[in-house]
């Protein structure tokens, strides 16, 4: 991948196929790695689906390295070293209503109102929130994480807002009961 272009498609295997890159395409995928329910194999799966729009062109010894190579490219086509994971920071569902507007401010545009924005635009954007509500919210979850000390006005910024700062479990009971009440609307 080139990082001076915008990729459209992911070579696996010496052939090139065509990726979805919409960031909202991308964040349903990143919600779905994030969702326990999940199993490996599953989310591998939604990953083709979700990726690449002739998915079942791919020949199946080489969808896990059309999984790599999309994994690559969510990254940001930025080689990821292979030390230990650090533990979850952002869950996009829960934080997209403060990290909307600072994408908004950086892009000078509302991106739910774009007809399309390449992935790498929006995650370039994100990279450069700089200082806003959600960097505050993420600094207090780093800090938390590694089990530092908070300053005084940072307790007291979580004492106020601790449902923004606090990361949601997935899938609460309240959420398969609302799940299940939408269901039984579209049956």
């Amino acid at each position: 991948m080139s990082l001076w272009r915008l990729p459209k498609e992911l070579t696996v295997g010496g052939r090139a196929y065509a990726i979805r890159t919409d960031f909202r395409d991308v964040l349903h995928l990143l919600d779905v790695f994030a969702d326990p329910e999940y199993e490996p194999d599953e989310k591998a799966a939604v990953c083709l689906r979700v990726m690449y729009p002739d998915w079942e062109s791919i020949p199946q010894q080489l969808q896990q390295a059309a999984v790599d190579a999309a994994v690559g490219f969510i990254d940001g086509g930025v080689p990821v070293d292979g030390k230990r994971r650090s533990p979850r920071l952002v869950d996009w569902q829960q934080d997209g209503p403060i990290i909307i507007p600072a994408v908004n401010r950086v892009l000078g545009q509302e991106v739910r109102a774009a007809e399309y924005i390449h992935w790498w635009t929006f995650l370039g954007a994100y990279m450069e929130l700089g200082e806003c509500l959600f960097s505050t919210v993420l600094g207090l979850r780093q800090k938390r994480a590694k089990g530092k000390k908070l300053e005084k006005y940072e307790q007291e910024f979580l004492k106020e807002n601790r449902a923004l700062v606090e990361l949601h479990k997935r899938r609460t009971p309240e959420d398969e009961a609302q799940r299940a009440a939408l269901k039984k609307l579209f049956v």
